[in-house]
């Protein structure tokens, strides 16, 4: 595999290692405020900021155009986007770290199944198989285990 090809296995894995303890801060945020949705928000506004500054450094702004291109759906990413963060923030510190994370790994591919069986989302079809379907039992198994251990 090119290096470049490895870098699209590397960064999944480290966002992926990131998200326990953006949840945790999270919780933390959220416990200090005493409300998860403030907690959600500044989240969100840092978030904000750094991608700002990124896109402005970069001199790729959309324009007024594309802004008018997209469809009712394409701006939902952004409230299934703060649907996550408030969710790890309130539920996170409450079930630990492991088993939130195999929750939402659990929900991220029975969701990943459906989005490449049936093409969702610009996603390339490829069909469910009995393969793919005893994967995700057993991740299912794993979050019974997790929640039982």
């Amino acid at each position: 595999m090119p290096v470049a090809a490895w870098w699209l296995l590397v960064l999944p894995f480290i966002a992926g290692a990131f998200l326990p303890l953006q949840a945790g801060i999270n919780g933390q945020v959220a416990k200090h405020f005493g409300s998860v949705m403030s907690a959600a928000m500044l989240s969100f506004a840092v978030g904000t900021v750094a991608l700002i500054c990124v896109v402005l450094f970069q001199r790729d702004m959309p324009g007024i155009q594309a802004l008018r291109g997209l469809n009712w759906y394409h701006w939902c990413a952004g409230l299934l986007g703060m649907f996550f963060i408030a969710t790890a923030a309130f539920a996170g510190p409450r079930i630990g770290a492991l088993l939130f994370m195999a929750l939402v790994l659990a929900g991220q591919l029975g969701m990943a199944l459906l989005l490449d069986h049936f093409g969702w989302a610009g996603f390339r079809q490829a069909s469910i198989s009995l393969g793919k379907l005893g994967g995700l039992l057993l991740i299912f198994a794993g979050v019974w285990m997790i929640r039982r251990g």
